[in-house]
């Protein structure tokens, strides 16, 4: 497996660490070596952390190099047709606002929390984040992920203080109960780690069908097979 990764940032700069610990080859992209559809060829698959913005600059090239692509640049949408896009041309992505492979046991916890109301008559949900001050969409992509595995209408705070890479905190309140569920990212190795599970899942997985696939439904195909 050889790797081309797209940015070296807080994020990048993780995967490309543990890319040198595993000797796992790779060619790093960034302002001073540009990717092209000459210098992508002979690897095997495309890591991006870059911003959303400049993500999208390169989108119609990586789209034409016809490499896989394991992407979790955020604040960006993306286009309606893009899967379908995808299909037709036999090529397969992987995204996510979050590659934390622990986020998927979260979900599954969530998902049981969203059924309070089996059992509850009186009960709200709320939730606050934290994350470092550069970033920048608020309130964050997997606050909102969260808020969507609840299924509920909740207040989200959000808060940016200096460094802090990721915490999440959901509530169930009830009349006389809280219930509080926390994720706090403690290094951001844990997304490099996820990216890298991705891109190995991305080559081998013959499972997986071309498209535009979500990293936390590929995770869960996991658990539905124990």
């Amino acid at each position: 497996m050889k790797i081309a990764l797209l940015g070296k940032g807080k994020t990048g700069g993780k995967v490309l660490e543990l890319l040198l610990e595993a000797k796992i080859p790779h060619t790093v992209f960034d302002s001073t070596n540009t990717p092209t559809i000459e210098n992508l060829r002979g690897h095997d698959v495309v890591i991006s952390f870059l911003s959303g913005e400049v993500f999208k600059h390169y989108m119609d090239l990586l789209v034409a190099s016809k490499i896989p692509v394991v992407t979790g640049s955020t604040g960006m949408s993306w286009p309606s047709d893009f899967d379908i896009d995808l299909k037709n041309k036999n090529i397969k992505w992987i995204y996510a606002t979050n590659f934390s492979l622990g986020m998927n046991i979260v979900q599954q916890m969530i998902k049981i929390m969203s059924q309070a109301g089996k059992i509850f008559s009186d009960y709200k949900f709320s939730m606050m984040e934290i994350h470092h001050t550069k970033k920048l969409d608020s309130p964050s992509g997997t606050a909102l992920s969260w808020k969507n595995w609840a299924g509920h209408e909740m207040t989200i705070t959000s808060d940016r203080i200096g460094d802090v890479i990721g915490i999440h905190e959901l509530t169930l309140t009830t009349n006389n109960e809280r219930i509080t569920l926390k994720h706090e990212a403690l290094d951001r190795k844990i997304f490099a780690e996820g990216a890298l599970f991705a891109a190995k899942k991305i080559l081998n997985d013959k499972t997986l069908d071309p498209g535009l696939h979500l990293f936390q439904d590929v995770v869960q195909a996991e658990f539905s097979q124990t």
